[in-house]
């Protein structure tokens, strides 16, 4: 193998990066050349590359394992569902001039149908070139595979963040209602996270609603009065994408949404909307707080499994290719839990178009009369969120790497 590149897609994550230092360590290791794009197959079409073997001699690249977000810069790019399209041969003849052998794209259900349209058109017109997914995404809703990178790194946060806001509510004597809105379109997993901030003097958050389940204001309001007879603080941790019955979702009951480029709306705002219905409702002091991008994106608190699932991933990813890029090609980094009492991962590859739009979402099972979570989930959550990476300092804060994206070249 001559020559790969590596892209990132979509929302960053906490440990996208890890991916991408297990990956690039790998071909440097191997003796593969290694370029990145910038912003994605968008930058990518606009020539936006950078050397990233010249990144990975540098003495400092492990850096890059705790450098928040995403180091090539993201995109929210839809190639087109029609294969004769220009661009599929623009994209071609560009990967073919820089002698690319595997292409690497680190992203979630969205970033993996990039690689299966790519993957079918290279068939299509013969190519041997391999198209290899990495996954990634906080919200962990990707088929197949037991989690995803950077979801236990934001259950961490969560659980974390939640729990001091638990404390900091509680101070008072007065009645209060806390609502946190957490990530989370069609699946809960992130909002779940935030029942490890329970302890067992604390049942706060009393109350988490996930997209999963419909979501009834009357009920809503029920639950919480419910709540503060048993007790003067109460935090309700809800999903950003809570709908009612008809499917129209919270954050709309006073503002539409926008949508992106995939056609998904432009979650937020739903804490707000509850906030107010609260207030008129029941009267006591309420606060809503969004903890929007911190929750995806933050490095101080890494959880060590995830950034070293992460790494080995792309490791994964790249070995798999150069064993064999017939076999690799369309496919996509999975895990597997190990059965038996303790926790460990094994990694596998499937078929791209068995994850690419398709989405896992948090099992009924553990979800109790739509506003609480079993404690079963705590045996499938906890491993993940184990371990603190070593975080470098510099002037009293986190030493990061400088993004590509702000410093790239063309070739």
């Amino acid at each position: 193998m001559r020559n790969i590149i590596i892209g990132q897609s979509g929302g960053p994550t906490a440990v996208i990066n890890a991916s991408l230092y297990g990956v690039a360590m790998e071909a440097r290791e191997q003796g593969v050349h290694a370029y990145g794009m910038v912003n994605g197959i968008e930058g990518f079409l606009e020539d936006r590359i950078v050397n990233l073997s010249d990144y990975s001699r540098m003495k400092d690249f492990d850096l890059l394992k705790t450098t928040p977000a995403a180091f090539l810069g993201s995109c929210r790019y839809r190639l087109p569902e029609d294969l004769d399209n220009a661009v599929y041969s623009i994209v071609f003849k560009k990967l073919e001039d820089l002698e690319i052998d595997a292409f690497f794209y680190i992203g979630g259900n969205d970033s993996m149908d990039t690689v299966d349209k790519l993957r079918r058109y290279g068939k299509q017109i013969g190519s041997d070139i391999c198209f290899v997914g990495v996954p990634k995404t906080i919200d962990n809703d990707l088929a197949v595979t037991d989690h995803t990178p950077g979801y236990g790194s934001t259950a961490k946060f969560v659980a974390a963040t939640v729990r001091d806001i638990v404390w900091d509510a509680g101070v008072y004597a007065r009645p209060v209602v806390t609502i946190v809105e957490l990530m989370g379109r069609n699946a809960g997993w992130v909002t779940a996270a935030s029942m490890l901030a329970r302890t067992s003097f604390e049942p706060n958050p009393m109350l988490i609603y996930l997209p999963e389940e419909t979501f009834d204001v009357t009920d809503f309001i029920r639950d919480v009065k419910e709540a503060l007879s048993e007790n003067n603080s109460v935090v309700i941790c809800v999903s950003e994408g809570i709908k009612d019955s008809t499917g129209r979702l919270i954050c709309e009951y006073e503002e539409e949404s926008m949508e992106d480029q995939f056609g998904h709306k432009m979650l937020a705002g739903c804490a707000a909307v509850l906030e107010r219905f609260v207030k008129r409702s029941i009267g006591c002091k309420c606060r809503s707080i969004e903890l929007n991008l911190p929750q995806r994106c933050t490095s101080i608190m890494i959880s060590a499994t995830d950034s070293d699932e992460a790494e080995a991933a792309g490791r994964f990813a790249l070995k798999s290719a150069m064993m064999n890029k017939g076999l690799a090609n369309g496919k996509v980094v999975i895990f597997k839990r190990a059965e038996g009492p303790k926790y460990h991962i094994e990694y596998e590859m499937v078929p791209v178009e068995e994850v690419s739009n398709k989405e896992k979402l948090f099992p009924e099972k553990w979800i109790i009369n739509g506003n609480d979570i079993s404690v079963d989930f705590l045996e499938y959550v906890r491993p993940l969120i184990q371990g603190e990476n070593h975080i470098k300092y510099e002037n009293g804060i986190p030493k990061i790497m400088k993004p590509a994206y702000n410093n790239n070249q063309s070739f």
